[in-house]
This record gives structure tokens, C-alpha cells and sequence, in this order.
């Protein structure tokens, strides 16, 4: 099979081997088996919802991938957002010189950034499956829905099943989800194919508008709608407004009191910008190993 390849720099610190390690530990990605060195993946491309597979690898200062079709700018983009290269991270580092509880999580875990779902559409449907459920449970469903529904596309000599695009699942039945689930999925993907669910759409908000129009679609709460602009769009400098598990660490490792209210992590993530998602991201992974994306995705 004919492969296509490019190269993404970072800029700023960046160790893509710390990237890898933690999509090998998070399953809501459903990426392919790692052999330890590349990253494999295949998606529907937001910018024209085909599939296409990935495999990325180290390369110096940066990462080199390579694509099963040609990848113009907009797969370019997406790929870097994906492992957010698309962000000038250069002034992360000095944040952590400013905050010594988050320059201690910087130099445990150095290089890490966030690493994305594949796109918005595919993060608000994951937020809509593991709703009351186990991450374990809510992955094998994505997995049998992608599996259905979804291209099949071989990377490095593997098969797999991408996840379905918006006009797919459309009217989809037989998703193996509660008679809700598949409404709001329903409703998530008339959204993605009206441009709503997309990073460019997101990203050119506010990151507050952008929430509140999240909170808008069928099945998003405040711990979705914060999922799908950090995790999904890749928004560099948004804080989510209602996430337990990330208000509990940090009232660990800041020694706020118990019944701090929202303003007071709102006030303690605003020293953080504009890598407001960064710095949450580090606080996830390194306290929990793998984010726990069940935690308040229950509205």
C-alpha cells in the first residue's frame, strides 16, 4: 500500500515517548496495539469525514508520520492537534518556574502534552457511551460500533476499524446502546455535520461560549462539554467547570479546603494561562496514571 508522509515540529518542550505511554494506558482512544515506538491510528478526517490511517513516530524535535492517502493541510492540522504540536507550548515551562507544585509535575513528567481524540464528533460520542458506565464497558461498545459501522483500514499491515463519521450514525440503530444514548447520538451527529462539532468551529470561540454551546447539545453536561473542547478540539487554554476528580487532586496538592467553591479553582487555573488544559491534563495523568473520562459524565 502506497504510504504518504510528513513531518510535525514542536515548539517548546515535547517528548512524543511520554505520548505514547499514555495512549498505550487509555482506552477511549482505541488505538492499534503498540509495538512500543509508533503510534497507529485510524479516524474519519474532519475535514472531508473519509478515513484515513496514521502512524506516527519520533523524529528529532518533532515526529514523522505517515498517512494511507495524501494529507493535505487540513489532515496536517488535525494530526497535530491530535497530539497538540499545534501549540506553541514554549511558555509552559516558564509556568512551572512561576508555580512549583506544577513545575514538579512538569519535571516528573517532562515533554507530556495532551494528547486528543482523534475529533470532537468522535470525544462527544465516547461522552455520550461511557455515561454510567465503566471506561472498560464503554471502549468494547465504541470498539463493536466502529466495527459495524465504521471502514476498514489497514495500517502497518493491521486492519482496523475506524470510527464511524456523523452521517453514518445519523439514523443509525442496533448501536447496543439504552434507546437515550442512541437519540443523543442522533443529535451529536446532526451537530458535527451542521460544523458544531468540529475544532475549527470550537477553537474560534471563546472557551466559555464554546462551553455553553456544548452544554446546548443532546446529552452534555458540564463534564462533557468540558471533554469535547479540551480533549476533543484540543483547546489549549480552557478549565472545565465541573470536573470532581480534577477538583479533588487539586485540592490536594494546594491545600485548598474541602468546600472551596468553583471560584476558587477558576482563580487558581487563571495563573495558569494560557495553558489552562495543559496544566489540568498533567494533573490528571500524573495523579491518576489515565485520566478516568467517566468521572461526572453522568448529565
Amino acid at each position: 500500500m502506497t504510504t504518504h508522509g510528513f513531518t510535525l515540529t514542536a515548539e517548546g518542550p515535547f517528548d512524543f515517548g511520554a505520548s505514547l505511554r499514555f495512549v498505550e494506558d487509555w482506552p477511549a482512544t482505541s488505538a492499534l496495539p503498540s509495538d512500543g515506538r509508533s503510534l497507529r491510528f485510524a479516524y474519519c478526517a474532519e475535514s472531508d469525514w473519509l478515513p484515513i490511517g496514521v502512524t506516527v513516530t519520533a523524529a528529532p524535535g518533532g515526529v514523522a508520520v505517515a498517512t494511507t492517502r495524501a494529507a493535505g493541510p487540513g489532515i496536517r492540522g488535525e494530526v497535530a492537534r491530535i497530539l497538540s504540536l499545534d501549540v506553541d507550548g514554549t511558555g509552559f515551562a516558564e509556568l512551572g518556574e512561576a508555580d512549583p507544585v506544577l513545575g514538579d509535575l512538569q519535571q516528573r513528567r517532562p515533554g507530556l502534552r495532551p494528547v486528543c481524540f482523534w475529533s470532537p464528533w468522535e470525544a462527544a460520542c465516547w461522552a455520550v457511551i461511557v455515561q454510567r458506565s465503566s471506561m472498560l464497558i464503554a471502549s468494547r461498545i465504541k470498539q463493536r460500533i466502529a466495527e459495524r459501522f465504521g471502514a476498514k483500514i489497514t495500517v502497518d499491515g493491521q486492519v482496523y476499524a475506524a470510527f464511524p463519521p456523523p452521517v453514518t450514525l445519523l439514523e443509525a440503530g442496533g448501536l447496543g446502546l439504552p434507546a437515550q444514548k442512541e437519540e443523543w447520538v442522533h443529535g451529536l451527529a446532526r451537530a458535527a455535520l451542521d460544523g458544531v462539532l468540529t475544532a475549527e468551529h470550537l477553537r474560534a470561540l471563546e472557551p466559555e461560549e464554546a462551553l455553553a454551546e456544548l452544554r446546548a447539545l443532546p446529552g452534555v453536561g458540564p463534564f462533557s462539554a468540558g471533554l469535547i473542547l479540551i480533549r476533543g478540539a484540543g483547546a489549549p487554554d480552557a478549565f472545565p467547570g465541573d470536573e470532581p476528580r480534577l477538583f479533588a487532586t487539586l485540592r490536594e496538592v494546594y491545600g485548598l479546603p474541602h468546600d472551596a467553591p468553583p471560584a476558587a479553582y477558576r482563580r487558581l487555573a487563571d495563573t495558569w494561562r494560557p495553558y489552562r488544559s495543559w496544566a489540568s491534563f498533567l494533573f490528571r495523568a500524573s495523579t491518576f496514571g489515565v485520566m478516568d473520562d467517566r468521572e461526572g459524565a453522568r448529565s
